[in-house]
């Protein structure tokens, strides 16, 4: 190797290999949690003095610290160490129309705080989002968790919509009131003074179901979210696939047949109960409106309305129809079912909609509920905060 490449830190240089060991000492420790000098040294194939030097540079840095020992076995007990929680902290927010979640959390991904704030409304209008409301749940948070804005190192929200990687404006979300500004992100990052990314709320799902949910390990599946709005989130090889707007997954808009064509552009979704093509099959509007023709105008919810039979056998066949378009073009080795209208139907609706494929000219992939609990969105943009923070301060090199 070069003298000059030896000076630039290039690779197999002493700091690269350093750099390159810190790092995956650090992501055992986050997959594994607290682990031994010895442990590490195993895992890595790193020498037990190497291992020491290692450990010894990542507490200097603050990032990982001693924890106890172990316990429950004969003779000296080893020293354990774990990630330094306070090395990182990171919010994460999900928006819907009715107002903002917050949840902060440290590097390891503790949950510290939730904040819920509702939407604004003035007389007679309807309830607006705006950058002071995401400042006001966000700060909630943090309050609760006994932090300042200043020690975030960054902040994910997820929204309805799909926000262009070109313009930063959010597209397909004309039903969010105040939140139609070409600035969006920029505008938001100035009022919350940290680091923020904007992503689709159904993109963020997928996230929380890839890493602990029923897409757990696989690299190729559709997340198909069914509720007042409806998308899809589509990971190919194990990463999301957004499109040249940010618009892949919009498959509300899906032409299909017995939906009329959705038309009018963006002013479409302003009602998820309008607009035409798949979102009018199968929405939570439609779904209630099945559920008063077939069991009467007492039926008020999508769970009421999906306890009729009937209601569910005709959901089952709209959905399989949809989804079967969305299976022709992606051919995922897996699709989930999200969102409010699978959650009530359950096992029962999911059963239906596999048997719809049978005979199809198509290859089916399993069909598998979300089973992660609480919110699936704020869930994902937790994930995608960390993993941010963590590709930041893991940078020990």
């Amino acid at each position: 190797m070069a003298e000059g490449q030896r000076a630039r830190g290039g690779p197999g240089t002493p700091r690269v290999l350093r750099a390159m060991n810190d790092r995956a000492a650090l992501d055992l420790l986050v997959s594994h949690g607290p682990l031994t000098r010895t442990r590490i040294g195993e895992l890595t194939g790193l020498s037990k003095p190497t291992a020491s030097q290692l450990l010894a540079r990542l507490a200097a840095a603050g990032l990982v610290r001693r924890t106890g020992n172990v316990t429950g076995r004969p003779g000296p007990r080893p020293q354990l160490y774990e990630i330094n929680p306070a090395a990182a902290h990171v919010a994460a927010l999900a928006v819907d129309r009715r107002g903002i979640t917050a949840a902060v959390a440290d590097l390891t991904g503790r949950l510290l705080a939730e904040q819920r704030t509702a939407a604004e409304a003035a007389d007679g209008e309807a309830p607006r989002l705006t950058a002071r409301l995401v400042a006001r749940a966000l700060d909630g948070a943090l309050a609760t968790a006994g932090l300042t804005r200043d020690q975030l190192h960054g902040a994910v929200i997820g929204t309805p919509g799909a926000p262009d990687p070109r313009t930063g404006r959010l597209r397909h979300a004309p039903h969010l009131p105040g939140w139609q500004s070409h600035a969006l992100r920029e505008e938001l990052t100035g009022v919350l003074g940290v680091p923020l990314t904007v992503e689709n709320d159904v993109n963020l799902a997928a996230v929380a179901e890839q890493h602990d949910g029923a897409a757990r390990g696989v690299e190729d599946f559709v997340l198909v979210w069914v509720g007042e709005g409806i998308g899809a989130a589509l990971v190919l090889g194990g990463r999301l696939l957004r499109g040249a707007t940010g618009g892949a997954g919009e498959i509300g808009h899906l032409p299909l047949p017995g939906a009329p064509l959705s038309r009018g552009g963006d002013r479409a979704a302003a009602r998820p109960d309008a607009g035409g093509g798949f979102q009018s099959l199968v929405g939570s509007a439609s779904v209630r409106a099945l559920g008063r023709e077939y069991g009467g105008p007492g039926v008020r919810t999508v769970a009421g309305a999906l306890a009729h039979e009937a209601v569910r056998a005709e959901v089952a066949r709209r959905l399989s129809t949809g989804i079967a378009a969305v299976v022709a073009v992606v051919d995922p080795g897996l699709v989930v079912l999200a969102g409010e209208v699978p959650q009530s139907g359950g096992e029962a609706l999911r059963a239906l909609v596999e048997a719809e494929f049978t005979g199809l000219a198509l290859r089916r992939p399993p069909l598998r509920l979300s089973r992660l609990g609480g919110d699936p969105v704020l869930r994902g943009a937790l994930r995608a905060a960390l993993d941010q923070a963590r590709e930041a301060v893991f940078r020990t090199g």
